[in-house]
């Protein structure tokens, strides 16, 4: 199984921004992670990361076809995207939507997804092991 784990704007400062929102640990040590992982669960695993908004659209239009399933932090992009929602459902690719923090905890803006009705599960407040959660999920279900 194909798996493409997207991560949205300002996810490439893990580890330097709000640590004590986000955590300590870097963007590079959780895709590094996600990979050993999924490569134990038998699934491969691509990585991206992008502060653009039209970059994931390309990206996710990409995987129509190519991939299996998508794991996205979307960032900011979660609560006020429409292109990227579009670009989800144009796809047709099964996504989980995952957020380090807790949305619900914190602003109100936050607590809006533009995408959370179009994912088949919806992870947040875990920190990083969201990621984990999400890739172990593919990985049953592959097995079932």
């Amino acid at each position: 199984m194909r798996i493409l784990i997207i991560n949205g704007p300002n996810l490439n400062m893990l580890g330097l921004r709000e640590p004590e929102v986000y955590g300590a640990q870097t963007l590079a040590s959780i895709e590094s992670e996600a990979q050993r992982l999924g490569a134990e669960l038998g699934l491969s695993v691509q990585c991206m990361q992008s502060n653009s908004e039209g970059e994931l659209v390309t990206r996710i239009q990409q995987a129509r076809g190519q991939i299996d399933g998508m794991i996205i932090n979307a960032g900011a992009y979660t609560h006020t995207s429409i292109a990227i929602r579009d670009a989800l459902a144009a796809a047709e690719v099964p996504f989980i939507e995952v957020h380090i923090s807790n949305v619900y905890a914190r602003e109100p803006f936050r607590h809006q997804s533009y995408l959370s009705d179009r994912a088949i599960g919806v992870m947040c407040g875990l920190g990083p092991f969201v990621y984990e959660a999400a890739l172990r999920y593919f990985a049953q279900t592959t097995k079932t």
